[in-house]
């Protein structure tokens, strides 16, 4: 067995503009027979009958959360020993998370916005690891009368864990059920690109720079971490199109688990471009991409650096001076990959960050997530009338257009251990079961089924 890698540290810094990359979306392969959709992966509009927010799930109280936590890691054998580690940031605050409260304000916005443009859709919730999960909140809606159901996740970006995990688990309660061909489940876009998900953050770095530097001084040296979850790095390189993922490398001229070099951190990099180019105020802000969050063993890489480690970095006593001799004094970390302030928020940036800021003796903000924010729910609900045909356009900042309904049978894989793809609720990956490890592209050597 050979040692894990060092951590890395050494986040790049950036200042000023940066135009990044532009990368040319693929069309999708031939759909399977049924799957209406154009060769730019848009599908042709529905008239859907109700909505699933579809979302993570999470503990609701003390005796929820080892069994949560078997849901979440289910496959791995990961003893209950091991989950209690995990469970302390749960225990902390009474065994509940704050994403399901979270999600019951989504809704009802959600509920609220389609009202106010006269779409009578019923929204419905369901989870992948907590109650309502998934197959439950299915047979509600098909005892209801619902066979058109379109689903919003609730989460922003491309890679196995937060695009093509929730088809999977919707593919097999579609199964479980006994639904498969008698209800429509559609998934919306990925909106990690969508101005609504992209302005609440402007508003809150822009507040936090100005709070910082009234903290500390207008010459206090500020620098902003975008931070979003870490993924293993055979994850990173297989998210998005297999073709999109290897003109990223080639541009970036680099390997998965460095800067750009992926789709998942292309997709970070360019919307951290987009929230600074609405911030005046943070024009001449050195910035870096840090991780949070990473689970498994150390031997699997997972994308690097971690925040805290960043923070030392930048502002530990061997630290760099900047050319006016000025060491870091403050961050502001924006959570620009996360929709909510749930648990992974609250404890590793609001806890664990902000004590290795005051270990640093730095200054500390971290910015809030779109949560309920009225332009984030109205940009949800505009991509909802995209799919029903009722909006011209498909709105989308940066250097990545708007991204795809359907996604391609490559996109995002995962070979698990038995050596198959799952099949998923899009008839077009159905081309994806046969694949072998080698054929798929996606498994190096010593991989491990994650998430």
């Amino acid at each position: 067995m050979t040692a894990a890698p060092e951590p890395r540290a050494d986040a790049p810094v950036h200042t000023g503009p940066d135009a990044g990359v532009a990368p040319t979306l693929r069309a999708p392969e031939k759909a399977a027979a049924g799957v209406d959709f154009d060769v730019c992966g848009v599908m042709a509009p529905k008239d859907y009958d109700a909505l699933l927010l579809a979302s993570f799930g999470g503990p609701e109280g003390q005796d929820d959360v080892i069994p949560f936590l078997r849901n979440v890691t289910r496959g791995r054998g990961i003893p209950d020993e091991r989950l209690e580690e995990v469970a302390t940031h749960y225990r902390a605050n009474g065994g509940v998370s704050p994403i399901n409260a979270q999600n019951r304000a989504l809704k009802a916005a959600i509920e609220d916005e389609l009202a106010a443009r006269g779409l009578d859709l019923p929204v419905y919730w369901g989870n992948r690891n907590w109650e309502p999960y998934f197959p439950d909140t299915l047979e509600r809606m098909h005892a209801d009368g619902h066979r058109r159901i379109l689903t919003v996740t609730t989460s922003a970006y491309s890679c196995y864990s937060s695009c093509r995990q929730y088809r999977e688990d919707m593919g097999m309660a579609m199964e479980q059920t006994g639904l498969t061909g008698k209800v429509d489940l559609d998934k919306t876009r990925q909106y990690f690109n969508h101005p609504g998900f992209i302005e609440p953050f402007r508003d809150g770095l822009r507040a936090d720079l100005a709070s910082l530097r009234e903290e500390l001084g207008d010459d206090a040296r500020i620098h902003v971490l975008f931070a979003t979850h870490s993924i293993p790095t055979s994850d990173a390189a297989a998210a998005g199109p297999r073709g999109l993922a290897a003109d990223l490398r080639a541009q970036a001229g680099a390997e998965p688990g460095e800067e750009g070099a992926d789709v998942y951190s292309a997709q970070h990099l360019d919307v951290a471009r987009e929230i600074l180019a609405g911030v005046p105020e943070a024009a001449d802000v050195p910035w870096s991409l840090v991780y949070q969050s990473r689970s498994g063993p150390p031997s699997v890489p997972w994308l690097e650096p971690d925040i805290n480690d960043a923070m030392e970095h930048l502002a530990g006593e061997d630290a760099e001076t900047d050319a006016q001799g000025r060491a870091v004094a403050g961050f502001v970390v924006v959570p620009l990959g996360f929709v909510s302030d749930h648990m992974e928020v609250l404890w590793d940036l609001d806890t664990e960050a902000r004590q290795t800021a005051a270990d640093l003796g730095v200054g500390f903000r971290r910015s809030p997530t779109p949560g309920t924010d009225p332009r984030f729910v109205s940009g949800l609900v505009d991509i909802v009338e995209e799919r029903l045909g009722r909006r011209e356009g498909r709105a989308a900042a940066g250097c990545f257009p708007a991204w795809y309904d359907v996604c391609r049978p490559d996109c995002c894989t995962k070979v698990m251990r038995d050596g198959t793809v799952r099949p998923t609720t899009s008839a077009v990956d159905a081309d994806v079961r046969g694949l072998t490890e080698h054929e798929a592209g996606t498994a190096p050597a010593g991989r491990t089924e994650e998430g």
